[in-house]
């Protein structure tokens, strides 16, 4: 077993960079692609995925000094800065539960793609740390690893099962064929977003409203162009942070860039997996029988290119800190995860089918909750940080935690009912097992629905 960990342990810190390209390449020779094929798309995957962390980088860098900026110029005084998930992965992975967690995540697949409970093969084991955290955060609050796996496991079959369900939206209004998305961060919003979009659509008035992007860019003409979009957001944050004539000029550039080379960035990474998920289509379908169709499990950064995304999230980063401000009881001050925030719209655009209106609406009111899971959170995520890595996180000057997961509504929900012990556990197991059960029943529904059609 301590081989295995120590195996898995140096694969996950290959990085997500790294440890794709190999991972495409070995899926697609498994599912008999041509070699030279699987290779190309493995380093073209490797390739968009660089390109995607300097251009996220890119924006963090300028959003991040900006914020500051903010903070200082108008006194905010919160006492709990968001220092980033990059920290957040780290203490997941560096966690007793992040030793096992890639051997248990790939567990967890395999039964339940044998128990035609999911449709996705997820290999996106990078962001298997998001599973780790949660279960991390449950060991330091009970003090039972047990617990901990558990959850860490419970918690990816519900994120696998949202990942199935809408994974047909993403592929409508995001243009993702043959991809789901099982990212612990990004599909924890689905539940959240599909109850807001109910209420909303409740209103008239918005009910008939359908603005998406494209309807944007006809009606302002080239000032609805992503990169007039991101230079005008640019100058106002820039404005707000009190930059120079200068300072401002290079944030406008800056951002504009971004809503730029993002959506290139994703299409790259989308010609080197889309091989590889025909691939394992045809495979499924010659060797298996009503299993439906078959989607590959990827991290949410190939949805961001969509420029909904990136609009919504650039009017958020402003808004994020006045809302931070001004909600009653809210800790935390978002700064290292402002570039995180369009990781927030990726399957709130297949709930709302795109409009641009409402998903901004859900968006700040679920970053509302966000602030206060995180707030909620901040104790236990100090002490789960100092229990991975003492010697970074003991004597860490005032208070920490990540929009990205400790602000996680589903962790957040998770950790809640663990303060009932396994009683919590249980509740937690009796939902995932009714999800996965519910999407067996749609995914037999489907199928059959297919054989009909094809008859």
């Amino acid at each position: 077993m301590d081989v295995i960990i120590e195996i898995f342990g140096y694969i996950s810190g290959l990085g997500a960079a790294v440890m794709m390209p190999i991972i495409i390449f070995i899926m697609g020779v498994l599912f008999r692609a041509p070699v030279a094929k699987s290779l190309r798309a493995g380093l073209i995957v490797g390739v968009g995925f660089i390109g995607l962390n300097l251009v996220v980088g890119l924006l963090g860098g300028s959003l991040g000094p900006a914020v500051q900026e903010m903070v200082t110029r108008y006194g905010f005084s919160l006492d709990t800065i968001d220092i980033g998930w990059v920290p957040a992965a780290a203490i997941a992975f560096a966690s007793q539960i992040g030793a096992i967690i890639i051997p248990l995540g790939i567990l967890v697949n395999i039964v339940m793609l044998l128990s035609r409970t999911t449709q996705t093969v997820n290999i996106d084991i990078w962001n298997y740390w998001h599973f780790a955290f949660t279960g991390a955060m449950i060991q330091s609050l009970t003090g039972s690893m047990a617990m901990g796996v558990a959850a860490a496991a419970l918690n990816m079959i519900i994120v696998m099962v949202i990942a199935d369900r809408t994974a047909k939206g993403l592929e409508k209004y995001n243009g993702l064929p043959g991809i789901s998305i099982p990212h612990g961060f990004t599909a924890a919003f689905v539940p959240i977003a599909a109850v807001f979009n109910w209420l909303l659509n409740l209103i008239p008035a918005l009910k008939k409203i359908n603005v998406n992007m494209d309807t944007i860019q006809r009606r302002l003409g080239v000032f609805g162009e992503p990169v007039l979009i991101g230079v005008i957001f640019g100058i106002v944050i820039g404005f707000l942070a009190g930059y120079d004539v200068q300072a401002v000029a290079g944030m406008a550039i800056t951002l504009g860039a971004a809503l730029v080379l993002i959506p290139k960035m994703a299409a790259l990474l989308m010609e080197g997996l889309i091989p590889v998920s025909d691939a394992a289509q045809v495979f499924i379908e010659k060797r298996f029988k009503k299993r439906g169709r078959i989607y590959i499990g990827l991290d949410s950064a190939v949805g961001i290119g969509h420029p909904l995304c990136m609009t919504c999230a650039l009017i958020l980063v402003p808004l994020s800190i006045v809302l931070a401000i001004i909600l009653p009881g809210n800790r935390v001050l978002p700064f290292g995860d402002l570039a995180v925030l369009p990781f927030v719209f990726v399957l709130i655009i297949p709930i709302t089918k795109g409009d641009f209106v409402k998903s901004l609406i859900i968006g700040f009111l679920t970053l509302g909750i966000m602030l206060y899971a995180g707030t909620s959170m901040i104790d236990l995520f100090m002490r789960t940080a100092v229990a991975a890595d003492p010697a970074t996180y003991a004597n860490y000057p005032g208070n920490f935690t990540s929009i990205c997961d400790g602000s996680n509504p589903l962790t957040w929900a998770m950790v809640e009912l663990a303060r009932f012990e396994w009683i919590g556990v249980a509740i937690m197991a009796v939902i995932s097992g009714g999800l996965a059960f519910w999407n067996r029943k749609l995914i037999g529904k489907e199928v059959a629905e297919d054989e009909a059609a094809a008859a």
